[in-house]
């Protein structure tokens, strides 16, 4: 008698507790499929990555004495899905039962559960012992209103007893220091250098290759610079913690041309495939606080990412699929620019942080959030292609994580679930917050016109016109009353020009 056991490539938990004691009777099944490397175009380093990481895991778990069946791309009895290969194997080991954990992606569920039922043995799914919140809780309470992030993430902190004083209270006297933690990088202190060596996965990418496994963006695979073990994350989060937390929080919201990550950790790959577990991140992060080694400011900057907003975009994820995955309350419908694959623009934030990405798979959330979500938010692109680009370019990307923080977070194509307002900026708040309008072609304090051949910034223009387009929806907003009364006493001349520059640039976005 053989138990099945499916391990996915998101699922590398060591300290789960199917993984405590070897059994003879217990037949862990890994597989690299084509079904998941194609339902989008993918980050060449993300599917290196992942690949290896399933891999490493995979040999240690043999090393520690269990039976594991592992298929990779290439092989010749790789039928490319889970349904398949699952029957495959269960065929080969005379499989009396299966067993699974619970995918993190409502897809992914979907087609595992039709693979179980055509299997036909008894089933148990487990959970994946990572997420700090009940996935079962989350949907009921989510399903229907959202409570806002903010108090959600205080209970959590009181759930958790995260940050709390004797009384149950915020330490300092605050939830939030989001105040202390905007502010410009001036260059100094130094940002730290990426944790990760680079490790050859030439020959796996070779692998991947010839499979037919298309993909976007730079492979680096002789230099693959992600960790891809438990050991290398939790190295990498040590030296996220003595190196850039205590600077984190300060300039948590701060882009420049000089360095790709700041003070960012770069630890939510590690945290999205389980290789390091959401507490003990926390955890190290209020110790260093406790130490006199963080500010407070910093610590908790960090501690609401991965309490709070991480676990509630799962929440709202999981309560409002699959209909999510369609919400267009904009009715956005413009294509992505093509210099979305590229970088070819001559807008620098946006060169920068598009090749910064194609480069290397990663942005920081700011980037991600006010740079290239805010240019599709403004431009009007369809949500679906704006979901597709940032699932398929990121690394950290899985689509419990990704589609909330698309979405909801950056497009508003939710309707107000997720934000309160749409994050929509122009070019001032780029200007305030990074070094990219230095170098630029356009001019960043012009909204129409041109000043000596240097154009005005797209983003001054596309923001008056997103704001105008959807003046029946935001104009009563209180978040939202400042930019209208500020149009209202613009001449109208003044306001005829704006938007007939935003016309113009829309009618080419693919040359700007």
């Amino acid at each position: 008698m053989t138990t099945l056991r499916l391990v996915l490539g998101d699922q590398l938990n060591a300290a789960h507790r199917w993984f405590r004691t070897p059994r003879a009777d217990v037949l862990h099944v890994m597989m690299e499929v084509r079904s998941e490397t194609d339902y989008v175009r993918h980050h060449a380093q993300k599917v290196l990555a992942i690949f290896a990481a399933m891999r490493a895991f995979a040999t240690a778990l043999q090393a520690a004495g269990h039976r594991v069946r592992y298929l990779r791309i290439g092989d010749a009895d790789n039928r490319q899905s889970f349904a398949a290969n699952l029957a495959q194997v269960a065929a080969e080991c005379g499989a009396t039962r299966f067993e699974r954990m619970e995918a993190d992606e409502w897809r992914v569920e979907r087609l595992l559960d039709e693979a179980a039922q055509a299997l036909g043995l008894p089933l148990e799914v487990v959970g994946s012992e990572h997420f700090l919140a009940d996935r079962a809780e989350l949907a009921q309470r989510f399903a229907t209103k959202v409570p806002r992030m903010e108090f959600f993430y205080r209970d959590m902190r009181r759930r958790h007893r995260i940050l709390l004083d004797a009384d149950g209270g915020p330490v300092g006297a605050a939830w939030n220091f989001d105040a202390q933690n905007r502010e410009k990088w001036p260059g100094d202190p130094p940002a730290p250098d990426w944790p990760w060596r680079g490790h050859d996965r030439s020959a796996l990418w070779d692998e991947i290759v010839a499979a037919g496994v298309r993909t976007l963006g730079a492979p680096h695979a002789d230099a693959l610079r992600w960790p891809t073990s438990r050991r290398e994350a939790r190295a990498g989060l040590a030296h996220f913690i003595e190196h850039a937390l205590p600077h984190f929080g300060r300039y948590q919201d701060a882009m420049s041309t000089r360095s790709t990550t700041l003070f960012h950790s770069g630890l939510s790959f590690a945290l999205n495939l389980k290789l390091l577990h959401p507490r003990e991140v926390i955890d190290a992060a209020v110790a260093a606080w406790q130490a006199g080694k963080v500010e407070l400011a910093s610590c908790e900057g960090f501690v609401r990412q991965i309490l709070g907003w991480r676990e509630f975009v799962r929440g709202v994820y999981w309560a409002r699929m699959p209909g999510y995955a369609t919400v267009n309350a904009l009715d956005a419908r413009r294509p992505l620019p093509a210099w979305y694959w590229s970088g070819d623009t001559r807008m620098a934030c946006l060169r920068h942080a598009i090749a910064q990405s194609l480069d290397t798979a990663y942005a920081h959330h700011i980037q991600r959030l006010m740079v290239t979500g805010n240019f599709a938010l403004l431009a009007g692109c369809d949500p679906e292609a704006v979901d597709a680009w940032y699932l398929g370019i990121y690394i950290d990307a899985f689509e419990w994580v990704e589609m909330p923080n698309t979405r909801g977070m950056s497009q508003f194509a939710d309707g107000g679930v997720i934000a309160s307002k749409p994050y929509a900026g122009a070019a001032s708040y780029i200007s305030k917050q990074s070094d990219y309008c230095k170098a630029c072609a356009y001019d960043p304090r012009r909204r129409h016109g041109a000043d000596g051949g240097k154009p005005a910034c797209p983003l001054n223009s596309l923001y008056w016109d997103f704001l105008l387009r959807h003046e029946a929806r935001f104009a009563r907003n209180p978040r939202m009353a400042m930019p209208y009364k500020a149009w209202a006493k613009m001449a109208p001349a003044e306001r005829a020009a704006t938007l007939a520059q935003a016309a113009r640039y829309l009618e080419r976005l693919d040359a700007l």
